[in-house]
C-alpha cells in the first residue's frame, strides 16, 4: 500500500491579514516534511470561489514550488476541472509542471462539483460529464502530438502544436475524482485511476475496489488513445498521536472536510464575504450525524491506525490519501503527525506493496477472477463530482 497526502488548503474564519500567507507556506513545509518522511504522493486539489472550504484555485503554481522543495513525492492533480480550463492551458501547465519536478505529476482530472464553481466559467452543472468527457478528447493528444487539432461539441482547437511536451511518455499517469459508485465504475470503464473522494470504511472500499476492476477488465472503453492507469486510493481523515485520546483532540476539525463539500454540494451560492462555514459546521458538529461523521478514519495511535490499515490492505486499495490539513488542525500537529505515522507505521505497509503488485497483475491478466458484489449497501449519497 501507498501513502499520500492531501491539500484543500482549508481556512475556516475568522481570517487574518496574514492567514492565507501561513496556510500555503506551512502547506509547503508540510509536503517537504513528507518527503522526506517517504510519502509517496502530494495531492492538491482545483476549487475555485469555496470560502473556508479551499483556498486552492491556482494548484499548478503551489506544486511547481512544491517541486523545488522536493525531490521523490509524486505531485498530483487531484483534480484539475475540465469544466473551466481549457485543455491547451491544461496541457500547457501540465507538461511545464512535469518537466520542472523531473517526471513526477500525477494527472487527477474532474468535472466540479458546485454551481457556485461552473456558472462563472459559463458551464452549466447538467452539462460538466458532456464536457469532461469532450475535454479529456481534446486534451490528451496534445500531450504528445506535435500537430494537433479537434472539433468537439464544446471544445473546437485549430491545428496546432502544443508545447512544451511533458517528460513522462506519453503524459503522466491519468485519474478521475470520483466520490460515488457510479463514477468508480466510470474510472474503470475508462482505463483511469479512481480518486475516492467520499470516506469509506474498509467494508465499503472493499466493494468500490471490486466495482472498479470489473469494470476495468470486462468493460474498458477509453474516450482516446491514453495509456491506462489501473489504481484506486480513497481518502481518509488522519490524525497519528500517540494515544487515541491525543488524536481526537487534535483532530476536532477533521470532518470539515466531509460537511463542507456537501455544503457547497447543496447549497446555492451565498454572499461573497458573508458566509460563515466554519460556524455552521461548529453546529452540525454536535448533532447525531455530525458525532457520527468524526467517527472512524484513520485518526488514533500508532497501534490503532495500523488495525484499521490491514483491513484497507485487505480491500486491495492501492493508496490511502491522509487527510490531515483540515479544518483548524494546527501545522505543529500535522506535522508530528506525519512523523510519527512514518515512523511507526508506514514501513510495514511499504515492505508489504510488492505482494499487492502481485495481485494486481494477476487480475489484469485475468488469472485473478473479482468476485461481483452487491455494492448497494455501500452506495455514498448522491453529491457532486
Amino acid at each position: 500500500m501507498r501513502f499520500g497526502v492531501f491539500y484543500e488548503h482549508q481556512l475556516p474564519r475568522p481570517w487574518t491579514e496574514e492567514a492565507e500567507y501561513r496556510l500555503l507556506n506551512n502547506s509547503l513545509d508540510q509536503i517537504e516534511l513528507a518527503d522526506r518522511l517517504g510519502y509517496d504522493y502530494a495531492w492538491e486539489v482545483e476549487h475555485h470561489f469555496l470560502e473556508e472550504y479551499s483556498h486552492s484555485s491556482a494548484p499548478e503554481v503551489f506544486l511547481a514550488a512544491a517541486s523545488q522543495r522536493t525531490s521523490q513525492i509524486r505531485l498530483g492533480h487531484g483534480i484539475i476541472q475540465l469544466t473551466t480550463n481549457h485543455p491547451a492551458r491544461v496541457a500547457e501547465r501540465v507538461s511545464t509542471l512535469d518537466l520542472v519536478s523531473h517526471g513526477r505529476v500525477e494527472l487527477g482530472l474532474g468535472e466540479s462539483a458546485t454551481t457556485t464553481e461552473l456558472h462563472p466559467f459559463d458551464r452549466r452543472f447538467r452539462d460538466k460529464r458532456a464536457v469532461w468527457e469532450d475535454g479529456v478528447r481534446a486534451l490528451m493528444p496534445m500531450f504528445w502530438s506535435d500537430a494537433w487539432e479537434y472539433h468537439g461539441e464544446h471544445f473546437d482547437f485549430p491545428l496546432r502544436n502544443v508545447i512544451p511536451k511533458p517528460r513522462q511518455k506519453p503524459h503522466p499517469p491519468l485519474w478521475v475524482a470520483c466520490s460515488q459508485l457510479e463514477t468508480i465504475r466510470m474510472a474503470g470503464t475508462r482505463g483511469m485511476g479512481a480518486l475516492g473522494f467520499q470516506f469509506v470504511s474498509a467494508e465499503a472500499a472493499h466493494a468500490w475496489v471490486n466495482a472498479y476492476y470489473i469494470a476495468y477488465t470486462k468493460r474498458l472503453d477509453k474516450l482516446c488513445d491514453y495509456v491506462t492507469n489501473p489504481n484506486i486510493a480513497v481518502v481518509s481523515q488522519f490524525m497519528c498521536a500517540p494515544t487515541d485520546e491525543e488524536a481526537v483532540t487534535r483532530a476536532e476539525g477533521s470532518s470539515f472536510f466531509q460537511f463542507a463539500l456537501g455544503y457547497y454540494g447543496t447549497h446555492p451560492p451565498g454572499v461573497p464575504g458573508a458566509i460563515k462555514l466554519w460556524d455552521e459546521f461548529l453546529a452540525y458538529r454536535d448533532t447525531p450525524a455530525g458525532q457520527k461523521a468524526r467517527q472512524g478514519g484513520l485518526i488514533g495511535s500508532p497501534e490503532t491506525i495500523r488495525s484499521r490499515l490491514r483491513k484497507f490492505e485487505e480491500s486491495n486499495v492501492d493508496q490511502v490519501i491522509l487527510l490531515n490539513q483540515a479544518g483548524k488542525n494546527t501545522h505543529e500537529d500535522i506535522c508530528s503527525s506525519l512523523q510519527l505515522f512514518a515512523d511507526e507505521v508506514m514501513p510495514e505497509f511499504h515492505a508489504r506493496e510488492p505482494e499487492h503488485q502481485e495481485w494486481k497483475q494477476a487480475v489484469l491478466r485475468g488469472e485473478i477472477e473479482i468476485e461481483e458484489i452487491d455494492t448497494e449497501p455501500f452506495a455514498a449519497p448522491r453529491r457532486g463530482r
